[in-house]
């Protein structure tokens, strides 16, 4: 069974391991879900971006994907399904200010894994997609 860990205690290793102070980075945010993904099972071995692509475009517990609103190619502009917004590629490549502060990474990731997947993403599945996502560079095919 997968341990899912709330934002709080993410928030509290950043703030006693990496310091919620400073400027973060996606690499920062991705070390602190390896260390929740560790502490949630003990046999993690890291994070997959071929994980994280699958998971962004599979289809979870209804009729969305992550895919359905930030577009199968997150360094391109989205569109909300439901509501029309225009969304800001979420690829870092793409939009240099994506994952660089823990709040707002916790906040849309709650918001669009209850909406998507129907749960709370675990910190494996986060750092998975993160993983992903900051592999993805303008000209890539996958």
């Amino acid at each position: 069974m997968r341990t899912c860990l709330s934002a709080s205690w993410i928030v509290a290793s950043f703030a006693a391991g990496v310091g919620l102070a400073g400027a973060q980075t996606p690499d920062a945010i991705a070390a602190g879900y390896a260390d929740a993904a560790r502490a949630a099972a003990p046999g993690f071995t890291g994070f997959s971006a071929q994980r994280g692509q699958r998971f962004f475009q599979a289809v979870h517990s209804g009729e969305w994907s992550c895919a359905s609103c930030h577009s199968a190619n997150p360094l391109a502009q989205g569109r909300h399904a439901k509501t029309g917004k225009t969304i800001a590629p979420l690829a870092p490549a793409a939009n240099p200010e994506r994952f660089t502060n823990l709040a707002t990474t916790e906040k849309w990731f709650k918001r669009n894994c209850n909406d998507v997947v129907g749960r709370e993403c675990s910190a494996q599945e986060k750092g998975d997609v993160l993983a992903y996502l900051t592999q993805r560079a303008p000209g890539s095919t996958r």
